[in-house]
């Protein structure tokens, strides 16, 4: 057992608590993501490979009866170790507006920083989510750190039809 595995898990809320995403969580993180209504939606292959994959780089906030109600995945850049990227954040409809979001953020970092020299976090936004900008604005302001915004992909470059472009939000250098 490694120990990330060996962690406690960390409650935020009562009955909420936040660990590491395994394979039997995959399906529920699809799920999750589906339902989000702003999230682009993988197959459901991919959260599974993400779970067994990227795991420490991940987590997942439960309920009471152990279900995943919300979820963060991200990864530390190969070219960059000192990058948290953060792929998606998605919280269940039912348990939204509680923070929970802003607590798996918080989490994850606390988690990725003891293993890796991470002082920056990278995601991108499509332009109009809101939610999504608020959310990592205010994580910025909570690690002190500054935001910088640039277009990392334009909507041509995506080859599947209309899409947005994405927009780079480069958070850092986080506060100690």
């Amino acid at each position: 057992m490694t120990a990330a595995q060996a962690e406690p898990q960390t409650e935020i809320a009562e009955g909420i608590r936040i660990d590491r995403p395994d394979v039997a969580d995959g399906a529920a993180l699809w799920r999750i993501a589906r339902d989000s209504g702003a999230l682009d939606l993988n197959s459901s292959y991919s959260y599974l490979l993400w779970v067994r994959d990227f795991a420490d780089t991940s987590a997942v906030a439960r309920d009471e009866t152990g279900e995943p109600v919300g979820f963060v995945t991200g990864y530390v850049r190969p070219q960059r170790p000192d990058t948290l990227l953060v792929w998606q954040v998605a919280v269940d409809e039912s348990h939204r507006g509680r923070g929970l979001a802003a607590a798996l953020l918080d989490g994850l970092t606390e988690r990725v920083t003891r293993v890796h020299p991470v002082t920056t976090v990278e995601t991108t936004i499509t332009p109009g989510n809101t939610a999504s900008e608020r959310l990592f604005a205010a994580y910025a302001d909570r690690h002190g750190a500054c935001v910088e915004r640039t277009v990392l992909f334009e909507a041509a470059d995506f080859p599947d039809g209309p899409h947005q472009p994405e927009v780079l939000h480069r958070i850092g250098p986080l506060s100690p």
